[in-house]
């Protein structure tokens, strides 16, 4: 009969996608994540099969968390293009109040991985499908309430907003303060 588990799994992806999110894959070790996860070397192969297999699970985790989080910033109630204003301000703010700066760990990965890595990518892009399908299910919501003219084109305002979101990711990581974003956030909005 082998020993129980000395460590808790899900919170050990938890703490790794932080690690991953703070250091990229290439630079996060095994041994770093042995030390930030507080195991040892044979718990973290046993449990997870090895650094890759659990960057894969920190990944996934990471893109759940944010679709989850653009869910719920979009649902509800009131007028659309509040409601989308409210949401990229929340995203902005958050991103300007992380002390270090790490940005969006699904563009940081699309970057360090480019397109040679095959799970990577599908992965990223199906974050990226299902935020851009929240923002196309809003503005059309918007299209049934008035706010936003019926004749555009939902799916293309969508991939503005998700192409949006990404660009004030990575101005987040170098800005000094919320004024670019702003002026970015209520432009777009006013565009749709």
């Amino acid at each position: 009969m082998g020993r129980p588990k000395q460590f808790d799994p899900d919170a050990a992806v938890e703490q790794a996608m932080q690690v991953f999110w703070r250091h990229g894959y290439g630079a996060t070790t095994p041994q770093g994540l042995v030390d930030a996860l507080g195991i040892g070397k044979g718990s973290l192969y046993n449990a997870f099969g090895g650094k890759r297999q659990l960057f894969d699970l920190a990944l996934r985790r990471y893109l759940d968390l944010q679709n989850a989080t653009v869910a719920q910033l979009l649902d509800g109630s009131g007028p659309v293009k509040e409601r989308l204003r409210e949401a990229l301000h929340f995203i902005a703010q958050t991103d300007l109040a992380d002390p270090d700066r790490r940005g969006c760990m699904a563009l940081n990965s699309a970057m360090e991985f480019g397109r040679t890595d095959a799970a990577v990518t599908a992965q990223v892009q199906g974050m990226f499908d299902r935020m851009e399908g929240a923002f196309c299910a809003l503005i059309e919501e918007g299209q049934r309430a008035g706010e936003i003219a019926p004749g555009r084109d939902a799916k293309a305002l969508a991939s503005l907003l998700l192409n949006t979101v990404n660009g004030m990711k990575l101005t987040a990581r170098v800005e000094s303060g919320p004024d670019r974003l702003r002026r970015v956030i209520d432009t777009t909005v006013d565009l749709i």
